[in-house]
C-alpha cells in the first residue's frame, strides 16, 4: 500500500507531507481545490509524463516522493533484483524531480533510473482509474486489452502477436521473392562477392591491435636495443653498476648490524631492494635477447596494414569495423539467399502460420472462458447500479485469417432493457449509463488485480442518489482486501470511506495554495454536510450527514 506522499512546489502545492492508511479513503473538497492535483503528483511518481507547467510559479523545480510497502507477491521483488535495484526494509521509494524547463529525473530506492523503469515499478504498485477512463471502453483495442488483463492473458497475447508478426514477415518475404527475383539476384551476387573478399582478408579487430603493437616495436628496434644495453650497463656491466654497488653497501650494513641491532630494518630494506634489482636485471636481459632487428618482418607487417587500410577505406569504416561489415553482409546474403527460393520461403511461411494458429487457438479458448465469466459479473454489477434488466456481453468475433491480436476481435455489447437486443456499447449507452458501466467494469476487473493500491479519480461522475451509495459500498468492499483511494464529490461515496481527507484552497502571501486536512468524526460530519447542503448548512443537514456516517442511533 501507499504509505507516504511528499509533494513540494507542484502546481498550487507548496509543501505537503501525507501519511496514508489502509482500507478505503476518500479525498473531497470544492471544485478546483486541488483534489486531482494530488493524484497527478502521484501519477508522476509512478512514471507518468511530466510537463514544465507543473512546477509552481516562481520555483526552479517540483519534487514528488512516494513510499510504498513492498508487495508480498514477490513479482516486484524479482523485478528489482533483475534490475539490480535495492529493496531493503520492505519498502519501495519513488522520487521524481521536474525542473521548470521541463526536464525530469527519477530515482527508485535511491538509485537513478530511466522513466521506463519507474513506470514498470509503478504498474506493480498502483493502478489509477481516471474520471474519463470509461471513454476508453468505446475502443475495441482497449476492450480486448481489458479482457486479456482480467484473465491474466497479457503475456500470452503478446506471444501470439509476436508469432503473427513473424508469420507476416515471412509472407512479405515470399511475395517479394516472387515479384522481384531479378533485382534480388543482382544484390545477392554483389553481397556474395563482398563476403568472399572480406573472408579472404581473414581479419579481426584483435589482429589490428597486435599489428600496431608489433609495428611500433620493430620500427624502434634499434632504439630499444640501445636503451636495453644502457640499462644493463648501469645495472651490472658498467664501471658503476648499481647491483654490484648495492651488494657492497648491503654487506657493509650487515657487518654494522652485528654491533647494533637498530640497523636490522635498514638491512632488510636494502636486501629487498637488492632482490628487486636482481629480478629487473634478469628481466631486462631476457628482453634484450628476444629483441632483434627484422626488416623483412617489418615490411611484411607494413604491407598487411596497407591492405587492411585500403579495404577499410573501400567500405568507409575504420579497420576495426571490417568484421562488422562482414557479419552484416553475410546476414543479408543469407536472407537474400532464402528469398531467392520462393518455395523454401513458402514452406517457412506455412510452418510459421501453423505455430501462430496453434498459439492463437489456445488463447481463444482462454478468452472465451474469461469473456463469459466477466460478462456475468459485469451484468450483476450493472444491475446493482440501478440498471435493472440490463445485460452486458463480450462478443468474440472470429478473424478468419488471424490478426496481431489473435483469431478474434472483441466488442462490448450492452442492453439497458431485457426486451431490447444487445448492441455495441458506443451506440447504446448514454453518458450516465456509460459512467456506471465503466465503473462496474473497473470494480469487477480490479477485484482480480494484483495491484495493492487502487485509485479512482471522480469515476462517479454522472451518478447520484441510491446509485452513488451502491458505488460507495462497492469501493468499500474493494478496500477490505487492498488500499483504495477515491476522489469524489458525492457524499454517499465519501460517507462509506474508512477515512477521509478534505482539500481546500487558501491564500498565503498573495499566493493561492492547496491545503489538505485529515478529518476526525466531527469534521467529517461537517464536510459531508457541506457536500449535501452546499453553502447554507443546517442542523438537519448535519444530522443527515451524521446518519450517513453511522454516528447516530
Amino acid at each position: 500500500m501507499l504509505r507516504h506522499l511528499s509533494i513540494r512546489d507542484f502546481v498550487i502545492v507548496d509543501q505537503l507531507e501525507l501519511d496514508f492508511r489502509a482500507g478505503f479513503g476518500t479525498l473531497t473538497g470544492e471544485t478546483g481545490a486541488g483534489k486531482s492535483i494530488l493524484l497527478d503528483a502521484l501519477s508522476l511518481a509512478l512514471g507518468g509524463k511530466a510537463e514544465a507547467g507543473v512546477v509552481r510559479t516562481g520555483q526552479a523545480r517540483a519534487e514528488i516522493v512516494a513510499e510504498f510497502d513492498l508487495p508480498p507477491d514477490g513479482v516486484l521483488r524479482a523485478w528489482l533484483d533483475e534490475q539490480d535495484l535495492n529493496h531493503g526494509e520492505g519498502a519501495v521509494l519513488l522520487r521524481r524531480v521536474i525542473e521548470s524547463g521541463g526536464r525530469s529525473k527519477a530515482w527508485l530506492n535511491g538509485t537513478p533510473v530511466v522513466l521506463a523503469q519507474m513506470r514498470a515499478a509503478g504498474d506493480l504498485l498502483a493502478d489509477i482509474h481516471g474520471q474519463h477512463a470509461h471513454h476508453a471502453l468505446l475502443r475495441t483495442d482497449a476492450q480486448l486489452g481489458l479482457v486479456d488483463a482480467h484473465g491474466g492473458l497479457t503475456a500470452q497475447a503478446a506471444q501470439v502477436s509476436g508469432l503473427y508478426r513473424a508469420w507476416s514477415a515471412l509472407r512479405r518475404a515470399r511475395e517479394a521473392a516472387e515479384e522481384g527475383a531479378s533485382s534480388t539476384e543482382r544484390e545477392r551476387e554483389l553481397l556474395a562477392w563482398q563476403v568472399s573478399e572480406l573472408r579472404e582478408l581473414a581479419f579481426d579487430a584483435d589482429e589490428w591491435l597486435g599489428l600496431n603493437q608489433e609495428q611500433t616495436r620493430l620500427a624502434h628496434a634499434a632504439s630499444l636495443l640501445e636503451g636495453a644495453a644502457e640499462v644493463l650497463d648501469g645495472l651490472s656491466d658498467g664501471e658503476y653498476a648499481v647491483v654490484s654497488h648495492l651488494e657492497r653497501l648491503l654487506a657493509r650494513v650487515a657487518d654494522m648490524a652485528q654491533h647494533d641491532g637498530q640497523l636490522a630494518d635498514v638491512q632488510e630494506l636494502l636486501s629487498g631492494a637488492s632482490i628487486q634489482l636482481d629480478e629487473a636485471l634478469h628481466a631486462m636481459r631476457r628482453y634484450r635477447d628476444r629483441l632483434d632487428l627484422d626488416p623483412a618482418r617489418l615490411a611484411e607487417i607494413d604491407q598487411r596494414m596497407q591492405v587492411i587500410t585500403a579495404m577499410a577505406r573501400k567500405y568507409r569504416v575504420p579497420p576495426q569495423g571490417l568484421p562488422d561489415v562482414l557479419a552484416d553482409s553475410a546476414s543479408r546474403l543469407e536472407r537474400l539467399t532464402r528469398q531467392s527460393d520462393p518455395e523454401a520461403l513458402a514452406r517457412e511461411e506455412a510452418a510459421a502460420r501453423d505455430v501462430f494458429m496453434q498459439a492463437a487457438s489456445l488463447l481463444s479458448v482462454e478468452r472465451q472462458r474469461v469473456a463469459g465469466a466477466l460478462s456475468v459479473a459485469v451484468t450483476e454489477a450493472m444491475q446493482s447500479l440501478a440498471m435493472g434488466g440490463s445485460r452486458f456481453d463480450i462478443s468474440l468475433r472470429p478473424a478468419e485469417e488471424g490478426c496481431a491480436s489473435g483469431l478474434e476481435t472483441v466488442e462490448f455489447l450492452v442492453t439497458a432493457n431485457a426486451s431490447q437486443p444487445l448492441r455495441p456499447l458506443a451506440k447504446v449507452a448514454s453518458g450516465g449509463e456509460l459512467s456506471r458501466i465503466g465503473l462496474a467494469i473497473q470494480v469487477i476487473t480490479s477485484r482480480n488485480a494484483a495491484t495493492p493500491t487502487l485509485i479512482f479519480d471522480e469515476v462517479d461522475v454522472g451518478i447520484g442518489g441510491r446509485v452513488a451509495e451502491i458505488v460507495g459500498r462497492l469501493l468499500k468492499q474493494l478496500g477490505a482486501d487492498r488500499q483504495v483511494l477515491c476522489v469524489t464529490h458525492l457524499p454517499q461515496v465519501a460517507a462509506q470511506a474508512d477515512w477521509q481527507w478534505t482539500i481546500s484552497k487558501e491564500t498565503r502571501d498573495g499566493q493561492t495554495l492547496s491545503r489538505v486536512q485529515q478529518m476526525d468524526e466531527g469534521e467529517r460530519v461537517e464536510e459531508i454536510a457541506r457536500m449535501l447542503g452546499g453553502v447554507n448548512i443546517t442542523e438537519t443537514t448535519r444530522s443527515h450527514a451524521a446518519e450517513m456516517l453511522g454516528l447516530q442511533p
